[in-house]
C-alpha cells in the first residue's frame, strides 16, 4: 500500500465517517463517496480500519476502490481536469484532446502536475453527449472542448 501522509484532522474525520457508517447494511460504497468528500481521496492506509469496521477483506475495500474509476488513492492538485472517455466523446475527438491534455500538462491520467495546480483524470460519460466532446473543471462541465478551449481552461485553472 502506499504511504500517504494524511492529517490527525484527516484522520479523525475518516474515523467519524467509519463510526456513522459501519451498522449500515451494505455501506462500502456511502462510506467511501463520504471518506472522498471528506478529505479529497481514500487513503490506501485506512484500507484496513474500513475492512474490519464493515466486516470485509482488505482485498475488497481495494477492490471496490480500484474499481470504480471516481476514487482516488491520492490527494488531487488544486483542480481537477476530467476528459470524458465515453462514446461520443471519443467520436467527436476526445482521444486526441486528451493526448493534447496530456501533453501539455506533462502528467498521465492519475497524475497531478508538479505545482500540485492540477490533477488530470478520465471520467465516463458525463451525459453531456450532444455537446461532445466534454471536458469538467473542478465539477464544472465544458462542451464541444478543442485543443485551444482546453488550454486557456487550463491557464484560467492555473491563475
Amino acid at each position: 500500500m502506499q504511504d500517504i501522509e494524511i492529517t490527525q484532522d484527516e484522520r479523525l474525520a475518516i474515523d467519524a465517517l467509519i463510526v456513522k457508517h459501519q451498522r449500515i447494511p451494505g455501506a462500502l460504497l456511502p462510506l467511501l463517496h463520504a471518506i472522498q468528500d471528506s478529505v479529497g481521496f481514500v487513503p490506501e492506509s485506512i484500507y484496513p480500519k474500513i475492512a474490519k469496521a464493515l466486516a470485509l477483506s482488505v482485498a475488497e475495500v481495494h477492490g471496490v476502490v480500484t474499481f470504480y474509476h471516481h476514487f482516488r488513492t491520492h490527494k488531487a492538485g488544486e483542480h481537477v481536469v476530467q476528459i470524458c472517455r465515453a462514446e461520443s466523446c471519443q467520436a467527436m475527438g476526445s482521444n486526441a484532446l486528451e493526448d493534447h491534455a496530456k501533453k501539455c500538462l506533462g502528467v498521465d491520467y492519475h497524475q497531478t502536475t508538479a505545482d500540485g495546480k492540477l490533477t488530470l483524470e478520465p471520467v465516463y460519460c458525463l451525459g453531456n453527449c450532444a455537446l461532445s466532446p466534454s471536458v469538467t473543471i473542478d465539477d464544472e462541465i465544458y462542451g464541444r472542448v478543442s485543443s485551444a478551449d482546453l488550454d486557456a481552461l487550463i491557464a484560467e485553472a492555473r491563475r
